[in-house]
């Protein structure tokens, strides 16, 4: 567990589990109905507060375990805002698609009002952690959060302003209305700089790996480079075309067809609730 590549192996498997799990638990709940999905986010509090107490725990450990547990932490607390997201129970006051006819300032506000109490959320969050952190001998929770905040931050910011490729099969019926605000084009003023910014983080990560003078830095930095490379990564993947999504469609389960009818013993006395 001390050597890197052990390490960097280890992120990549759980960037690519983890988002795996939490796509295929998403579409079963699209296929048993939306209280599904408010049972999904519900059953999965145990795993924010997991997550909170690792990162607790681990602050005062700069061991390779310590950054381990921490890297887990963070993942852990920002799966289970994930799904609360995905699952459409923390998403945004806005359910509507938008107009094609709708001017670049209202698609923009509009696309805001629909992931808007998601960002609080993660916002919320990141400053818990931050404050929870500060003065800590282990910090590497916090910039995992911090990364996967930021690197959201610029793929949503990609996908209103245009790129080539943007998958929506994945998006469960909560979030259909999401696609409406997303915009193909060749390119937009923020990929450069997202892609500035990524690999310049990159490098500094990099950098901190080949300076580090304990086991538990050497490690903690390896999966904060690991997930800052996913990340540019997965903004290259807006742009060369590749078939990424094929990481996850082997396990996800096909989407059932919505029924629009309801069976005969439920067309009376329904609330609408």
């Amino acid at each position: 567990m001390n050597s890197p590549w052990f390490a960097a192996l280890s992120a990549i498997f759980l960037w690519w589990f983890s988002t795996g799990i939490i796509l295929w638990r998403v579409r079963r709940a699209d296929n048993m109905g939306h209280p599904a999905h408010l049972w999904s986010v519900l059953l999965g509090l145990p795993l924010l507060g997991v997550g909170v107490a690792g990162l607790n725990l681990t602050l005062d450990d700069s061991s390779p375990t310590g950054a381990y547990l921490a890297f887990l932490s963070a993942l852990a607390v920002w799966g289970w805002a994930e799904l609360a997201f995905l699952s459409g129970i923390i998403a945004g006051p806005n359910t509507e698609p938008c107009p094609e006819a709708a001017s670049m300032p209202d698609r923009f506000f509009r696309a805001i009002g629909t992931i808007l109490w998601h960002e609080l959320l993660l916002v919320g969050l990141l400053v818990y952690i931050a404050v929870l952190s500060d003065g800590a001998a282990n910090i590497f929770g916090l910039w995992t959060f911090a990364i996967l905040f930021f690197a959201r931050i610029s793929a949503k910011l990609n996908l209103f302003f245009g790129v080539p490729r943007i998958h929506t099969e994945f998006l469960p019926r909560p979030l259909s209305h999401l696609s409406s605000h997303f915009c193909r084009a060749p390119m937009n003023w923020v990929f450069p700089v997202s892609i500035s910014a990524l690999s310049f983080a990159s490098a500094c990560w990099l950098e901190r790996i080949w300076t580090a003078t304990t086991d538990g830095a050497t490690i903690g930095f390896t999966l904060l480079a690991a997930l800052t490379v996913l990340a540019l990564l997965e903004h290259w993947f807006m742009v060369i075309p590749l078939p990424d999504q094929k990481l996850w469609r082997w396990m996800i389960p096909d989407r059932k067809p919505q029924s629009h009818t309801l069976p005969s013993a439920l067309k009376e006395n329904t609330h609408g609730l």
